[in-house]
């Protein structure tokens, strides 16, 4: 590696081609952005904690009085890049070389290159994804196998267009410190990527965009908005070339979302409506309240009241702004049992009916294979027209109390949804911490969120003293005892990989029945891994 810059020094060791992305160029760029921004993702972070007690207090969120002037004012988000004007199919997984040349080949508009949650954050992951962004923005990218199996690019096929998730605000990069302190994980994804791959992307009739994750208010998009602006300005690239789609998959977010869109209006790629993080804010936010308890995981449905409050907002401020509204996750994986895929696959038919009919733009999903049914729902609704921005549900008029209406969603709380959300909690972590963090479990991809949810809604059965179907109070005992059994399940398993098991269930118990709920799992498991 070249030398680094006063001040930068980078703990992480020698990955493969490293000395090409970790420049001293780059890492100066990377530095001015920590420099610059840093001390105000601080506060941010700090401000969250104090929104999450006033919230509590309270025992509910509302729309911002301060801001009712934007809400509602005459403006509109910039016009969306020819390269990503049509989004009905979006695929998403990580950066690793494998799956980001199948993403490109998938016949998806858009693939989200994940340096977030389905990405586990080992110093290797960090760099090797950025060597792989620089390849196939170059489209050189390639890779054989040690079996002897050769992946390349086709040309058969438009590829997909990538936008990069940078790791949340909450996360610190521990492998490149700036004058002493770890940089902040988004200035490490993002300014690594725009700094080697901006021009070129330009160059190319593309440029660089990203989705932007776990954002909790219209401040952090300013924060986001100015560092695009900075980082525009440091490289000598027009104003407004960046371009970033903002997850909303926080509870208080929900409440900003035309705010959130209007501090991100010259950069803006629009919103997506992001399930299990969601329903994950939505018990960490009002975690000490029993009006906020919910069923288990997977008998919460996007047509849950609250849910359904959620998308026909997202729709409507989306359009209503000239933005684009793209869906949620079909995180199944074709499987070669015919009866369970059939059933899977007509629940995805059934999910992307009901969002292209709800006037989202586009849907993500998690597997080739499940491209051409997105396709196909899309294309019903959409026909030639790229999006349907132009249909902005006037109709719907969604209130706070329907946002908040959690206590109205059906399903049951029994033993065998805790048994699950433990069993699926566990092996997440076991794959993160051995590095894969986008998991085949079940025939479903899931990523951190998937445990998240897991872990979370353990944890508010436990401090709600729920009592389950079968008559069974929730309990820390009965959470061990679960915890216990499936150790030994998994330990039986043929072929589950055991070396991070006893980890993981140390870990599951700690961010499950601890008295303090620690805000996300991924950052003590994070301090288990290189």
């Amino acid at each position: 590696m070249s030398e680094t810059p006063a001040g930068v020094q980078v703990l992480g060791g020698a990955v493969e081609r490293g000395d090409e992305i970790l420049t001293a160029e780059a890492l100066a760029f990377v530095a001015g952005l920590q420099r610059a921004f840093g001390a105000r993702r601080d506060e941010l972070l700090a401000r969250r904690k104090e929104r999450r007690a006033e919230a509590s207090a309270k025992g509910r969120l509302d729309f911002l009085e301060e801001t009712r002037h934007i809400r509602e004012g005459d403006w509109q988000v910039a016009a969306p890049p020819a390269d990503i004007a049509d989004r009905r199919v979006e695929i998403t997984g990580p950066t690793d070389r494998k799956m980001a040349i199948n993403a490109l080949n998938s016949g998806a508009r858009i693939w989200l290159a994940d340096l977030e949650d389905a990405n586990t954050p080992h110093w290797r992951n960090v760099v090797s994804g950025q060597v792989n962004l620089y390849d196939l923005v170059r489209k050189q990218i390639e890779l054989t196998t040690p079996e002897g199996k050769h992946y390349k690019l086709r040309d058969d096929v438009k590829h997909a267009v990538p936008l990069v998730r940078p790791r949340g605000w909450h996360f610190d990069e521990k492998h490149v410190l700036v004058d002493g302190k770890p940089v902040v994980a988004a200035f490490v994804d993002f300014g690594l990527h725009f700094f080697h791959n901006a021009k070129e992307l330009i160059s190319r009739d593309s440029g660089p965009y990203f989705y932007l994750p776990k954002m909790e208010s219209h401040l952090e998009a300013r924060l986001w908005n100015d560092v695009f602006t900075h980082a525009q300005q440091e490289l000598g690239i027009p104003h407004g070339t960046v371009r970033a789609t903002v997850l909303i998959e926080t509870y208080p977010a929900a409440f900003e979302m035309e705010e959130i869109l209007y501090e991100l209006r010259d950069h803006s790629a629009g919103l997506n409506a992001g399930r299990w993080d969601y329903l994950f804010s939505v018990i960490k936010t009002f975690r000490d309240s029993d009006k906020y308890v919910l069923p288990e995981r997977n008998s919460v449905t996007m047509t849950a009241p609250f849910m359904r409050a959620y998308t026909e907002l997202l729709v409507r401020t989306c359009h209503k702004r000239g933005a684009f509204a793209i869906g949620g996750m079909a995180a199944f994986i074709p499987t070669k049992d015919p009866a369970t895929n059939e059933a899977a696959m007509a629940k995805v038919h059934d999910d992307k009916k009901r969002e292209a009919g709800d006037g989202f733009d586009g849907s993500w999903v998690a597997h080739p294979g499940l491209v051409p049914i997105c396709f196909e729902e899309f294309n019903a609704v959409l026909g030639d027209k790229p999006n349907q921005i132009d249909r902005t549900r006037d109709e719907v008029s969604v209130t706070a109390d329907q946002l908040l209406s959690v206590a109205d969603t059906p399903g049951e709380k029994t033993i065998e949804g805790l048994r699950a959300a433990v069993d699926v909690g566990v092996r997440y972590i076991v794959s993160w911490l051995g590095g894969n963090g986008a998991a085949a479990i079940h025939n479903l991809m899931e990523d951190a969120a998937t445990a998240e949810i897991s872990r979370s809604q353990i944890w508010q059965w436990l401090h709600n003293s729920v009592v389950l179907a079968g008559g069974e109070p929730v309990t820390a005992d009965l959470v061990r005892e679960v915890l216990a059994e499936t150790e030994k399940q998994l330990r039986a398993e043929d072929g589950f990989p055991v070396d991070d098991l006893g980890r993981a269930i140390e870990l599951f118990e700690q961010v499950a029945v601890a008295d303090e709920f620690v805000d996300f799992l991924t950052l003590p498991a994070y301090e288990q891994i290189d």
